[in-house]
């Protein structure tokens, strides 16, 4: 009867061990261009890192059109990283950080272009749904 209560508790208390290591959602996510149109799971405070190619000689740029619940998200910041081949015209890399704000869920939508009023619209979109729990 010992044995049959020993092996039971170690049985849950396995059970509840493998449910706690299951649930634990990653503080940071990284993604890259193959990522648009997916979507990614992040904790709450956690962040979210964008890396996506992108070449300033050419006078395109990465923008963020929108986050669909700014609530749930926001827009911490943005650089651009410089090639490293250092050939003239080489392409670099726009590096965009998000803040989970709270649980639901939000997209964020950006568009690749020339910013200034006649330049290029839409080369490229990249599309991300970020779920905060």
């Amino acid at each position: 009867m010992k044995l049959k209560w020993l092996l039971m508790g170690v049985i849950t208390v396995s059970i509840v061990t493998l449910m706690t290591a299951c649930s634990k959602l990653p503080n940071g996510v990284s993604v890259n261009e193959s990522s648009s149109g997916k979507q990614v799971e992040v904790a709450v405070n956690g962040t979210i890192t964008v890396t996506l190619d992108s070449n300033a000689t050419t006078g395109y740029s990465w923008q963020l059109s929108g986050i669909s619940d700014s609530s749930v998200l926001e827009k911490t910041n943005n650089v651009y990283e410089v090639p490293t081949s250092g050939r003239i015209g080489a392409g670099g890399k726009e590096v965009w950080t998000f803040k989970a704000l709270t649980a639901g869920k939000a997209t964020l939508s950006m568009e690749y272009d020339q910013p200034w009023a006649g330049g290029q619209k839409n080369a490229q979109n990249f599309n991300l749904t970020v779920v905060v729990k």
